[in-house]
């Protein structure tokens, strides 16, 4: 047996060793509580993002219809604190699922499709990990309060900045068509396990095209900036949906797809108890 040929048999080894593991952790009671907690409280975060939009719509509010003014609005209310502890190992409960599921999950797919999902849940990972980040800092009085502007403008300012700007755009821009796609497709139930009734996918096309949207709009705003090289056009969520308030008939617009965020809140509650480990 030659050293490459050892070398290869060590690391199958390895790798089933890790597929046992990962399996076994799966299966565990307190693994899959975990992830039922952290998709509630993903669920919340997006109910409290509708209900500030739903405000911003009629000019009830000047607080930030995104992930941190979500938080901030938590943190308002009796107990806050504390609720943002339980978002925040809820969500970080999340980033371990989607790691775990990265590393040897959705072994329903074979070859590129598989690639495919496990990307997609290191996507997500990072997605859940940076809600999780914000609400322990909030939780710990050590938010830094920054926000995407600033973020926009150390990345403006780096070598390449304005083909990076563009680059963080286009990439917001893919996931809002990919969630568009979802909702056409209802690709979403691949996330779920069998036995979803009508009101699920109903529910989940609404959330997923709302949230298509938003992003679609939050990746043209990255665009735009680097195209001016100016990042103070850039910004986030609620950038995006004050835009859209903006329009012709926006107030309408900024209503309905704050109902639309409000069903992705409440698919994520049904989610938790469907979840596909």
């Amino acid at each position: 047996m030659t050293s490459g040929d050892s070398a290869g048999g060590a690391a199958r080894a390895a790798g089933d060793k890790i597929e046992q593991v990962g399996g076994k952790a799966q299966r565990s009671g307190v693994y899959r509580g975990l992830v039922t907690v952290g998709l509630i409280a993903y669920g919340v975060v997006h109910l409290l993002i509708a209900w500030i939009a739903g405000q911003l719509a009629w000019g009830r509010t000047n607080e930030k219809a995104s992930q941190q003014g979500a938080l901030e609005e938590l943190a308002s209310k009796p107990f806050g604190g504390v609720l943002l502890w339980v978002v925040a190992v809820g969500l970080f409960a999340l980033v371990v699922w989607q790691l775990v599921e990265a590393t040897v999950g959705h072994r329903d797919k074979q070859g590129k499709d598989r690639v495919g999902k496990q990307l997609s849940s290191l996507g997500r990972a990072a997605v859940y990990l940076a809600i999780g980040v914000s609400a322990a800092m909030m939780a710990t009085g050590s938010s830094s309060g920054g926000n995407e502007k600033s973020a926009t403008a150390r990345l403006m300012a780096a070598p390449f900045g304005r083909i990076l700007v563009a680059g963080v755009g286009l990439v917001i821009l893919a996931i809002g068509v990919r969630h568009l796609y979802k909702a056409a497709t209802a690709k979403f139930t691949d996330d779920l396990t069998s036995g979803v009734g009508s009101g699920t996918i109903v529910l989940g096309r609404v959330g997923y095209a709302a949230k298509g949207v938003a992003l679609g709009i939050v990746g043209a705003l990255f665009g735009w900036a680097a195209l001016a090289h100016d990042s103070r056009k850039a910004g986030g969520l609620d950038p995006a949906l004050r835009m859209l308030r903006d329009q012709p008939y926006g107030r309408v617009l900024l209503t309905m797809t704050a109902l639309g965020i409000a069903a992705f809140g409440v698919y994520c509650f049904v989610w938790s108890r469907n979840a596909k480990h």
